[in-house]
């Protein structure tokens, strides 16, 4: 009976080996099914997975993530997922309706392959096939173009086309971009329709935008449009409701609640880089000399937190600004130094008497000193400095020259931000009357509450006593809550119910067109 029974198992096994029970997998099911079509019980994983390895290799140049597409693939083994769900549950024709209407977005639809997707999808339907392995590379192709496809559409919507990292050396916004986590789970999703509903741009800004290109019919306003479209789907850095702005090209800075704006004033920003930049830079990294050298003080874009204020700052003259500047001015003038309030120091301790300097002793390229202008109302920086962590040594002041907010084009700065109110920006700041009083005795103002004048008589007093030397020095106060700022770059912007353009002070425009050129 025992030896019966182990024939019986052997037989069993040997039939299955055969493949005399195999069922065809669940695309062959689904097909044969859908189509009434009896070739498709007879799909052959095995040599279908020979074509779809060889259809991959051919079509992986042309694909934006072909290492993300090759993972999926690779851990469902190769099953055409797209095809077995979408394509009977009619997504796909969802999908190639999407990517139809691309263009309200700025994109060419040809950039998602879709004529070939559409022949794909039409030969497959005519179901005219008559050997079940002239399905293999349709089925393939169709597959793995329309996942492409997918990706892509989904991934241009929601972080954009391009990096802006990668093309501007001022762009200092973490801007989030698309994982291979998150695309592989994009094309695991159980709807298509869902997932590309859901990635439509949804900030008012955005539509607005897109309104006005859709209706504009001028091509350099579209240009204009579709350039800042684009900004607009950069995945910033989450500044919450409340935050400041700076917009470079507005030469303005916006505090926003909600929606709501608190206070709005002008700045003056770094001037633009010189004409042929990216060429003296060459000539200068070639011969080391500094007359070479061009100048470049574009504000940077970035993303922090303004952490402090400092009332009476002290500015620390910049290495290239000392070069450039300072080095020339006291060549010209010895009692330079000492009547701009410009303290001299050597290996970090002070020189008593710069005045006797003798600069030409000193190259400009190798100078051994540092500089610091002292507080007072003299300094560069006026009466107020507002820092944030960043990289770049930016912050925002106020400023001596008044004159600069008069001018159309304030692009004048060496890199950091003028501010037009300071003392509204810093009251903002410190979001108390008690601290925002003693800021104002800080810089020789009267308080607003009149319960805080002994701080500020005090201070008057101590000025005016002509037995001890008063020496303003720098105090620090700290805002109520860290504030958000964000400097960015934006030519054109909805507002009050109309869009607003402003000129392309730094030539960004052009850079961004040329990178979007092949999307477009």
């Amino acid at each position: 009976m025992k030896n019966f029974r182990f024939l019986i198992i052997l037989v069993i096994l040997l039939v299955s080996a055969c493949g005399w029970f195999k069922q065809p997998p669940e695309i062959g099911k689904v097909l044969a099914e859908h189509f009434n079509n009896k070739i498709y019980k007879d799909f052959d994983t095995i040599a279908y997975d020979s074509v779809f390895v060889k259809t991959l290799d051919s079509l992986s140049e042309s694909f934006t993530n072909p290492k993300t597409i090759n993972a999926f693939y690779t851990a469902n083994k190769n099953e055409p997922k797209m095809v077995t769900k979408f394509y009977i549950s009619g997504e796909l024709d969802s999908l190639v309706e999407f990517l139809n209407t691309s263009g309200a977005h700025g994109f060419n639809p040809k950039i998602f392959k879709i004529e070939e997707i559409k022949t794909l999808l039409a030969e497959l339907s005519a179901n005219k096939i008559k050997k079940v392995e002239q399905s293999y590379p349709l089925i393939a192709k169709l597959e793995l173009l329309s996942a492409n496809a997918y990706l892509n559409y989904n991934n241009f919507l929601k972080y954009g086309v391009v990096n802006p990292r990668n093309i501007f050396s001022r762009y200092y916004i973490k801007v989030k971009r698309p994982d291979s986590a998150g695309m592989i789970k994009l094309l695991g999703s159980e709807s298509l329709v869902e997932e590309l509903r859901n990635v439509q741009p949804k900030s008012a800004q955005y539509k607005a935008l897109q309104a006005a290109y859709l209706s504009a019919s001028n091509a350099n306003e579209k240009r204009i449009l579709l350039l800042n479209m684009e900004r607009f789907r950069w995945a910033m850095p989450e500044t919450g409701s409340n935050f400041v702005q700076v917009n470079i090209p507005d030469f303005k800075l916006t505090w926003f609640d909600e929606q709501d704006t608190v206070i709005s004033m002008k700045v003056c920003v770094g001037g633009k880089r010189e004409n042929g930049y990216e060429e003296k830079l060459k000539a200068f990294a070639k011969s080391g000399n500094l007359d070479d050298k061009p100048k470049n003080h574009e504000t940077p874009m970035l993303f922090s937190k303004i952490n402090s204020i400092q009332a009476n700052p002290v500015w620390n003259i910049p290495v290239s600004i000392a070069q450039s500047e300072i080095y020339w001015m006291a060549r010209k003038d010895r009692y330079y130094l000492s009547n701009s309030n410009i303290n001299v120091y050597y290996k970090d301790k002070l020189i008593g008497e710069p005045d006797t300097i003798n600069w030409s002793r000193y190259s400009r390229d190798k100078l051994p000193f540092k500089f610091k202008q002292g507080s007072g109302g003299g300094n560069a920086l006026g009466k107020f400095k507002f820092i944030f962590d960043n990289s770049s040594s930016i912050y925002l002041h106020d400023t001596n020259n008044k004159n600069g907010f008069n001018l159309a084009n304030r692009a004048i700065s060496h890199g950091c931000v003028r501010v037009e109110k300071p003392l509204e920006f810093a009251e903002k700041l410190v979001g108390d009357s008690y601290t925002y009083d003693k800021l104002r005795a800080e810089v020789d103002l009267p308080p607003v509450d009149s319960t805080h004048n002994k701080w500020y008589k005090k201070r008057m007093a101590a000025k005016a006593d002509t037995t001890k030397s008063f020496q303003l020095k720098p105090a620090w106060f700290g805002p109520k809550k860290a504030v958000p700022l964000i400097i960015t770059y934006f030519t054109a912007w909805a507002q009050n119910g109309k869009i607003e353009y402003r000129p392309d002070v730094y030539q960004m425009d052009e850079k961004l067109w040329t990178a979007m050129k092949k999307f477009r």
